[in-house]
């Protein structure tokens, strides 16, 4: 189950929007694009790009969000945080983070944090519950 997957599956249903935060590996910050972890990312044939220095405007954040969109294919509408953080400290979302809010703004699902905490299968059952309370 992929975040594509359920977005195919439920956007009809549930609102998505991807919010673009703080780049995670940036060359002038952790970054993971020399040593054995960028040989890794190569050939695993990651899309993540390692070559990204962190935006200090917005117009360098929306320009990296937009490569980030087209590299990973991503269908569902994005958003960029503003060059503050402001989501990303609201959300606690670096690196990756799933949330389901429902229709009263309270937060029905929070995932862990990615790579490993990022689980669709879970954001997925938390809608169907989301879903069926609201149909009652």
């Amino acid at each position: 189950m992929s975040l594509h997957d359920l977005y195919r599956d439920y956007q009809d249903q549930v609102k998505f929007l991807m919010i673009y935060i703080r780049e995670a590996h940036p060359r002038d910050g952790w970054w993971l694009g020399g040593g054995l972890p960028g040989l890794g990312l190569k050939l695993s044939g990651s899309k993540v790009s390692t070559d990204i220095y962190d935006p200090k405007t917005m117009d360098e954040r929306r320009d990296v969000a937009s490569q980030c969109v087209t590299a990973l294919e991503y269908e569902i509408p994005t958003l960029v945080d503003d060059i503050e953080d402001s989501v990303n400290q609201a959300y606690a979302g670096l690196p990756t983070r799933l949330y389901l809010v429902d229709l009263d703004g309270v937060v029905a699902y929070a995932g862990g944090l990615g790579p490993y905490g990022f689980k669709p299968g879970e954001l997925k059952a938390a809608m169907e519950l989301l879903l069926a309370v609201e149909r009652v």
